[in-house]
């Protein structure tokens, strides 16, 4: 494979993540200065309530903080080129991942959110990659789960994810014929 081949994040889909996790914020805010306005056959006690406020600004709040960095970072969110195929997508992403360490390519769904899932036969080796324990436990979860820590979202990324899913398998097998004539 002599080209590379670049995918940029997406600023107008980080921005909306931005302001999404925000809202979450402030709904989070909220649940905090007064749980009992939001008492309801769910959420049956303002003390479950205001725990949720704490979880949902913890977490959404962290999630703006990482949307925010990425608005400004300059690195390409997605390459594949010769050397394999490099992930800047998410929180959990680990850099190259060389074309001999993947065995695969899967995609789950959740909710509706697709992921593409690297399958590899040396899950320990990128886990060791991690460089935070959040991003550690996160991937030793996916590898519990989806029988692979790698894994890719496009929603970040100036791509549609069926053509991103294409585009990796696509390479993939270019991989693994030139492995095959050589």
């Amino acid at each position: 494979m002599e080209n590379r081949i670049e995918i940029q994040l997406s600023k107008t889909k980080l921005i909306w993540l931005f302001i999404g996790s925000m809202a979450f914020v402030l709904v989070g805010f909220f649940f905090l200065i007064e749980p009992n306005r939001f008492v309801s056959p769910i959420f049956t006690s303002d003390n479950v309530i205001f725990v949720t406020g704490m979880v949902g600004i913890a977490f959404f709040g962290l999630c703006a903080i990482y949307v925010f960095i990425k608005l400004f970072d300059k690195k390409a969110g997605l390459i594949i080129d010769e050397k394999g195929i490099t992930d800047n997508t998410n929180g959990t992403s680990i850099g190259l991942i060389e074309w001999d360490d993947i065995s695969g390519v899967d995609v789950v769904k959740i909710g509706s959110t697709k992921i593409l899932l690297l399958q590899t036969s040396n899950p320990e080796k990128f886990i060791a990659k991690a460089t935070n324990r959040f991003s550690k436990k996160t991937m030793q979860v996916n590898h519990k789960l989806y029988g692979t820590p790698i894994s890719i979202i496009s929603g970040s990324l100036k791509i549609k994810f069926n053509d991103m899913e294409k585009l990796v398998r696509s390479e993939l097998h270019k991989r693994e014929v030139q492995d095959e004539v050589n």
